[in-house]
């Protein structure tokens, strides 16, 4: 029996940047760092957070918001968050309980 898997959420805006790179690219690519499952950022035709500010997208303005998901154990999730701490552009963050029907979770490779 594995361990019960979860789903990160990580919430920030395509105009967001680290530096030279868009955040949420930054992210991705922690994330395949961290060895961990896998990553699937999403762009969202339209969102508002706090400040009800709409975000969406223009020609003349890359605005959108975006969702990074990530499925993986309870602990590497955990520990992946708090290695974001350095990045300012994040917005909310959810972790919620998922049941993987298929395929079977991979066994992680030896470290």
């Amino acid at each position: 029996m594995s361990e019960p898997m979860k789903l990160l959420r990580i919430y920030t805006d395509e105009a967001a940047y680290f530096g030279d790179r868009k955040v949420f690219e930054v992210i991705a690519n922690r994330a395949r760092e961290a060895k961990l499952a896998g990553a699937t950022v999403l762009m969202a035709l339209l969102g508002f957070g706090r400040t009800a500010h709409v975000r969406t997208r223009h020609i003349l303005n890359d605005d959108q918001s975006v969702v990074i998901e990530i499925v993986d154990e309870d602990a590497a999730l955990r520990t992946f968050v708090a290695s974001l701490s350095d990045l300012p552009e994040v917005g909310l963050i959810t972790l919620e309980a998922v049941e993987v029907l298929a395929p079977q979770p991979l066994a992680r490779p030896p470290a």
